[in-house]
Parts: C-alpha cells; sequence; structure tokens
C-alpha cells in the first residue's frame, strides 16, 4: 500500500482470464459508485501481458498517486496499434478505483493497490467460458495468453499477494 494516493483507493481484481473478474469487478464498480478501468485497454497486443502492469502504473496510478489526473493509451484490438486519443481516468467521486484484469495487481501496478483481489476457477472451465464468449476461432489467442498468465503470475507471486481469494468454480468454497 506505499503507493496509493491519500483519498484514492484503488482496488485490483487480478487472475487468469475467464475466471470471472469482469463481472465481480463490475459489481463492485456499481456498488461503490466508482470509475472501472479495464485492462483489455492497456494491453499491447496478444503478447502484451508482461509490459501492461507498468502501463497501467506509469499512465494511471503513479499520476493519481501524484495527485494528478490520469489518462491512458488504448489499445486498439482491431487496427492492432495503439489509438490515438487518450482516454481519461474519470476522477473517483468516492475516493475509490477498480482495475479489472490479468496484471492489475502485479509488480508496480500492484505497489499501489489498497486491495487486491484473486479470481480464480480451473483452467478447463476457464478455457470454456473464453472461448464461449469469444468463439472458437480465438482459441490460438487464448493459449498463448494463458502461457503468458502462467509465467506472469508465478514470477511475481500475485495469488498469495492477495488480500482475497475467490474461485468461481462450481461447488468451489
Amino acid at each position: 500500500m506505499d503507493g496509493t494516493p491519500p483519498g484514492v483507493t484503488v482496488v485490483a481484481v487480478d487472475g487468469p482470464s475467464g475466471s470471472g473478474k469482469t463481472v465481480l469487478a463490475r459489481a463492485l464498480a456499481r456498488d461503490l459508485g466508482a470509475p472501472l478501468l479495464h485492462m483489455d485497454d492497456l494491453y499491447p497486443g496478444w503478447d502484451g501481458l508482461a509490459a501492461s502492469p507498468a502501463l497501467l502504473a506509469e499512465q494511471v496510478l503513479e499520476p493519481l498517486a501524484r495527485g494528478e489526473r490520469a489518462a491512458y493509451r488504448r489499445w486498439d484490438w482491431h487496427a492492432g496499434d495503439w489509438a490515438t486519443d487518450p482516454v481519461e481516468v474519470p476522477e473517483p467521486p468516492g475516493g475509490v478505483l477498480v482495475v479489472e484484469g490479468c496484471g492489475s495487481s502485479v509488480g508496480p501496478a500492484g505497489e499501489h493497490a489498497a486491495v487486491r483481489v484473486w479470481v480464480d476457477a480451473e483452467p478447463a472451465l476457464r478455457m470454456r467460458r473464453g472461448v464461449a464468449r469469444d468463439g472458437e476461432a480465438y482459441r490460438p489467442h487464448w493459449e498463448r495468453w494463458a502461457a503468458q498468465e502462467v509465467r506472469l503470475f508465478a514470477a511475481d507471486g500475485t495469488r498469495g499477494r492477495a488480500d482475497l481469494v475467490i474461485d468461481t468454480s462450481p461447488g468451489a468454497g
């Protein structure tokens, strides 16, 4: 919690793809009246997971920690490049910012998180969810992304540093 800015509480909802992070983060943001930032906007493509925690920290969390307005470059998935217009982060009216996505509590981004939530589910279920949402054509991307997740989360010890762990697998408890 070293880098958490006074007056802004960052809640990072992290974990592997298909675990249910987005559903939880949307509910948290709604219930807290907080802006929600999706890491999908910050990943520099299908091979960019490792770069994203630093991008989040540099473009959003560090400016907020300095009491400044924050804006980030959004990745245009269709163009395969950065969009030209920056996206301003809304000022958190209640002092809370929810950040959702793989890597949102990793490394430099994690240093700014006041609360780290790890959302997980068993791997086959996560893959089924992802393919059901995005289509079978995206399976190779999902598999490539999953390998990046394993490396990033293992090197960082992300799950072990979470304040709260939620398993969305049927029968988990």
